[in-house]
C-alpha cells in the first residue's frame, strides 16, 4: 500500500483514491498531481519512489524531467516578450535572427515556428547526436536548413528543434538565455521549482526514470516524422546525463515539480495573476492560446489544434472537458494545463514513463475526476 503525502480538499476524495489505486496497480513508481483553482492550491498529492531500487522516496522536493511539457513554459516566456511589445508573433524570425532567412525561410514568422508550421521538425541528413550539445552549431544548421514541407500548409510537431529556434529568438530579443530569464523573472521571485538548464547543485533531487518497454505509436511514418523522432541522431547523445540536464533546451529538458507547473498554469487560468502580481495580461493569454492551425499533424498521429506553442484541448481532450483549456504534454506522461473558464490549472509528473504521445491515461483519469468534483 502506497501512502500518499500532501493534501486535498475533501471534495477531491475520489481523485485521491484513484491516485492511490494507480500505485497499487503498478502503474506508478513515483508521481505527483497538483491543482490550482483561482490562484489557490486545492490539491497537491505525491507518493512512491524517486528511484528504481526504491531507496529514495518521491517527496515534495523531487524534481522530474518533464520533456515536452517544457514547451508550455517556453510558450509563456515568448508570450511575455510579445506582451511587453518587444516581439510580435507576426514578425519574421529573420527580423531578429537574420541568418535564419536562408533556404526559402525569409518570410517564416514567429507564429509559424511556435505553432510547428515551419517545416523544421528534425534533421533529415546524418549528424552526430553529440552535436545537440552545441547550441550555436544547431542554430546554424536550422538557419541553413530548407523546410521539409511548404511552410504554413500544415503543422508538423517539432519535438526538439523548436526549442532551439524559440530559445535563439528569445536570446536575440532579450539578451539572456530563456532558462536564465525564467529563473530570474519567474521561478526565483515566485518560488516556482521550474528549471530549463538544471544547475549541478540540484541534480540530486531529480527522480530516476523508468523507461517504457516499447516505442510510442507514431502512426504512418513519413519524412517529417522520421526526422523528428526516428533517426539515430534525432535526440542528444554522447555526453553524460549530468551534461544533458545542465543544457538549456527549452523544448525538452525542463525539470520541475507538479506544484511549480500547476502554479504557473494556474496563473494563466487566472487572468495572469500569480501571488498578487500579473505575469501576463488577460488579452495576451487569449492571444497566445487562440488557434493558429488545426488538422492532421504531419508528425504526430493526431488531429491537432495549435495555439502559439500551446496544445489546445480540442479533438483528443487530454485535459478534461474544458473547451478553452490549453497546455502541453511530455514524453512518458507528464502534463500541464490551464482552463481559463474554470480558473483551474493543473500538472502531473511521474518517473515511470508510459508510451502515450498525448493524453496518458493516468493524468487523464485524475483530471476527469477532479472536474467531476468541481
Amino acid at each position: 500500500m502506497v501512502e500518499l503525502s500532501g493534501n486535498a480538499q475533501p471534495r477531491f476524495s475520489a481523485v485521491k483514491d484513484a491516485f492511490a489505486k494507480s500505485f497499487e496497480a503498478g502503474e506508478e513508481l513515483g508521481a505527483r498531481f497538483t491543482l490550482v483553482e483561482a490562484g489557490e492550491v486545492v490539491l497537491d498529492l505525491w507518493g512512491g519512489d524517486a528511484d528504481r531500487k526504491r531507496t529514495r522516496p518521491f517527496d515534495e522536493r523531487t524534481l522530474t524531467t518533464v520533456f515536452s511539457t517544457t514547451k508550455a513554459i517556453a510558450s509563456l516566456m515568448i508570450a511575455r516578450l510579445v506582451d511587453q511589445g518587444r516581439l510580435d508573433y507576426a514578425q519574421t524570425v529573420a527580423s531578429v535572427w537574420p541568418e535564419f532567412g536562408q533556404a526559402g525561410k525569409e518570410a517564416v514568422t514567429v507564429e509559424q515556428v511556435i505553432s510547428h508550421q515551419a517545416g523544421l521538425s528534425g534533421f533529415p541528413d546524418p549528424m552526430e547526436p553529440v552535436e545537440w550539445f552545441d547550441w550555436d552549431r544547431i542554430c546554424a544548421k536550422l538557419a541553413a536548413m530548407a523546410p521539409l514541407w511548404p511552410v504554413g500548409t500544415a503543422s508538423g510537431y517539432h519535438p526538439i528543434t523548436v526549442g532551439y529556434i524559440l530559445g535563439e529568438i528569445f536570446r536575440r530579443v532579450d539578451g539572456r538565455s530563456m532558462g536564465r530569464a525564467l529563473r530570474e523573472d519567474i521561478a526565483e521571485p515566485f518560488g516556482l521549482d521550474l528549471w530549463i538548464g538544471l544547475p549541478g547543485t540540484e541534480h540530486g533531487r531529480v527522480a530516476e526514470l523508468q523507461r517504457p518497454s516499447a516505442l510510442p505509436d507514431f502512426g504512418e511514418i513519413n519524412a517529417a516524422t522520421r526526422a523528428a523522432f526516428l533517426t539515430p541522431w534525432s535526440a542528444a547523445a554522447g555526453k553524460s546525463q549530468a551534461e544533458w540536464r545542465s543544457m538549456e533546451i527549452p523544448s525538452t529538458n525542463g525539470h520541475a515539480t507538479a506544484e511549480g507547473l500547476a502554479r504557473l498554469m494556474g496563473a494563466l487560468a487566472n487572468n495572469g495573476w500569480l501571488d498578487g502580481e500579473q505575469i501576463l495580461s488577460p488579452a495576451m493569454i487569449a492571444e497566445a492560446s487562440r488557434e493558429r492551425i488545426q488538422g492532421q499533424d504531419l508528425v504526430l498521429p493526431f488531429v491537432m489544434s495549435w495555439g502559439a506553442g500551446f496544445m489546445r484541448n480540442q479533438f483528443n481532450f487530454p485535459w478534461g472537458p474544458g473547451a478553452q483549456s490549453f497546455g502541453h504534454s511530455g514524453w512518458g506522461g507528464s502534463a500541464a494545463f490551464a482552463d481559463p473558464e474554470r480558473r483551474l490549472g493543473g500538472a502531473y509528473v511521474m518517473n515511470k514513463q508510459g508510451t502515450a504521445l498525448m493524453g496518458d491515461a493516468r493524468p487523464k483519469r485524475l483530471i476527469e475526476l477532479a472536474y467531476a468534483a468541481l
